[in-house]
């Protein structure tokens, strides 16, 4: 069973920054790709960066440099470092893992709040 928990939401001021960790835990399946998503009310779940277990990262266009995707392949965790942050960054986020057989796993979610 694989597991994966996020960490490192919270309120934050227009213009700050915040940290987001997800750790994988509970699969011997080698991890292809990572990502972060987001829900934001009354929306649909979009793509926020996402990075591959050799380290080609990608971004949704809203994100794009302010935002930055990387992990630690030895710990399996991934990292979205988010500054500038705005309002309508305010969502739910998820870490996402897709492994090398295809099988993707979500975790649970952390909110994240960006105040104007």
């Amino acid at each position: 069973q694989v597991h994966l928990v996020e960490s490192g939401g919270g309120l934050v001021q227009a213009g700050g920054s915040l940290r987001l960790s997800c750790v994988a835990s509970g699969s011997s399946a080698s991890t292809n790709v990572m990502a972060w998503y987001r829900r934001a009310p009354g929306k649909q779940r979009e793509l926020v960066a996402s990075i591959t277990r050799y380290g080609n990262a990608n971004y949704g266009n809203a994100v794009k440099g302010r935002f930055t995707i990387s992990r630690d392949n030895a710990k399996n965790m991934v990292y979205l470092q988010m500054n500038s942050l705005k309002p309508e960054d305010t969502a739910v986020y998820y870490c996402n893992k897709l492994d090398v057989y295809g099988s993707t796993y979500w975790g649970q979610g952390t909110q994240v709040t960006v105040s104007s």
